[in-house]
């Protein structure tokens, strides 16, 4: 039996193309590594831009931050979606469509002057930026498969980790020299020269899907698609954002709405031939639906953290945007740092449990900090969930790849991302919340103690989980 990183094994044709030494040589796997950054980059930049933004616009700042909550949505809806289509019409052309789609929307939000242009733009990014992973999962299975290789590719899969978390990292600190120099246009323009060079390198790197596409009918291929499935996931997941933004005043009706949307959706899949959401398999695959929950738990904590110790940096502290990106810069660097780690070694058990407990740690180092605390203790207790962050990623992703099925690794992988995007969301209701009266010493510490009960359930959820020991013995063995 092959194991994963062995480029020993025979190889064979892959992905329409023969494999020529090693199946992931860099050919292949830097455009999947750009392609999945196109995402964070767009998540972390438009950050430093939304002052200067509002500035030219000569609107409120509060009313820029649709730029950011309508990326997120669209990401969450899209990427099951591309993760479907990809394995429908082929990875490789929904990834080239996706770059497509990235490069037109750079061109449409630097010539943009008003909000709704701008808004669209983003709507834009957030669709192309989200085929980018599925497609990557659903290439990088083939193409083991093709291989001959039966474990999952660590170093791969590292890889994609790594460089979503460096771009985080290093993102606002480059967002803010670059917005700074250039202005708020950088945000939407640095997506030309990024999708350009993917472009290419996809072009060059990644050979044809073998399989023409056969759609036969529309009502054959919507059956397929499953669109009243997706149509359906996008209700529940926008009537949840509205439910989720009003907190902490509770919106009776977006309540009411999320659950019969979602009871609807339950019906519909239970029934579909071709389901977008397998309720099915998530009720028999206790694995991949633990994975997700875990996953969307470890990094709700950490944007928790994220998005609420910056507005208290910025508040409480004095700290402009672009230090306060400073201070958090090594966290992103600790995550891209962590996630190498992780990757290189075998068994997903210990370091999910290493994440829970390094969760549990930040948060109670976050309990004693105050406006009297040093800048470096900030820094150090911030750091922590880097290392969170870092092995969480790769060893979710890990389980995924095993867990999925070979045939529908590109939609499970666009729902991995989807929980995330769901617990980005909903850490914003929860620092708004935690300083719904004023950022202060006293909401700082109130998101603290929900990290506390955050850390709990992902310890609890991962202790208990008796899959991930058999697995790490079956790929011992």
């Amino acid at each position: 039996m092959s194991v994963a990183g062995d480029t020993s094994v025979p190889q064979r044709a892959v992905g329409g193309g023969p494999a020529v030494g090693d199946p992931f040589g860099r050919r292949f796997v830097a455009p999947l590594y750009l392609g999945a950054a196109l995402n964070p980059v767009n998540s972390s930049i438009i950050a430093t831009a939304l002052v200067p933004l509002a500035a030219a616009l000569h609107i409120p700042v509060g009313d820029t931050a649709i730029l950011i909550s309508c990326l997120y949505l669209t990401s969450a809806l899209a990427q099951p979606a591309a993760g479907r289509l990809a394995e429908v019409f082929g990875p490789r052309r929904v990834f080239l469509a996706g770059i497509v789609l990235v490069l037109a929307a750079g061109v449409v939000g630097s010539l943009a002057h008003s909000l709704p242009a701008l808004i669209g733009a983003r709507v834009l990014i957030g669709a192309g930026t989200s085929a980018g992973y599925p497609s990557a999962m659903l290439l990088i299975r083939r193409r083991a498969q093709g291989a001959g290789q039966d474990g999952p590719p660590r170093g791969v899969l590292g890889g994609l980790a790594v460089t979503g978390s460096a771009t985080v990292a290093v993102g606002p600190a480059i967002g803010g020299l670059l917005v700074g120099s250039f202005g708020w246009q950088t945000a939407f323009w640095i997506n030309i020269p990024f999708a350009a060079v993917a472009l290419v390198l996809a072009l060059a790197g990644i050979a044809p899907d073998p399989a023409p596409v056969r759609t036969g009918s529309v009502r054959a291929l919507a059956t397929r698609l499953d669109l009243l499935g997706m149509v359906g996931f996008g209700g529940v997941l926008t009537a949840l954002v509205v439910l989720l933004s009003a907190l902490p005043r509770p919106d009776w009706p977006a309540l009411a709405a999320t659950l019969l949307l979602a009871a609807a959706l339950t019906g519909w899949e239970l029934r579909a031939r071709h389901p977008f959401l397998d309720v099915r398999l998530l009720a028999a695959n206790g694995a991949l639906t633990r994975t997700y929950v875990r996953n969307g738990l470890t990094l709700l904590g950490t944007y928790v953290i994220l998005y609420g110790l910056t507005q208290w940096l910025e508040a409480a502290r004095g700290l402009s945007a672009y230090q306060a990106g400073l201070v958090l810069l090594p966290m992103g660097v600790l995550s891209a740092l962590t996630a190498r780690v992780v990757s290189r070694r075998a068994g997903v058990r210990l370091p999910l449990i290493a994440c829970a407990v390094l969760l549990l740690v930040g948060a109670g180092a976050v309990l004693f900090v105050d406006g009297g605390t040093p800048m470096a203790a900030v820094v150090a207790a911030s750091a922590v969930f880097g290392l969170t962050s870092g092995a969480g990623s790769v060893a979710n992703q890990t389980v995924l790849y095993q867990e999925a099925p070979a045939a529908t690794v590109g939609t499970a992988s666009g729902l991995l991302r989807t929980f995330g995007y769901v617990g980005s969301i909903a850490s914003a209701a929860i620092t708004g919340t935690a300083f719904h009266r004023g950022v202060d010493d006293s909401g700082l510490h109130h998101i603290a103690w929900v990290l506390v009960l955050i850390a709990v359930l992902v310890l609890v959820l991962t202790v208990c989980d008796r899959r991930l020991a058999r697995a790490d013995r079956q790929q011992a063995d």
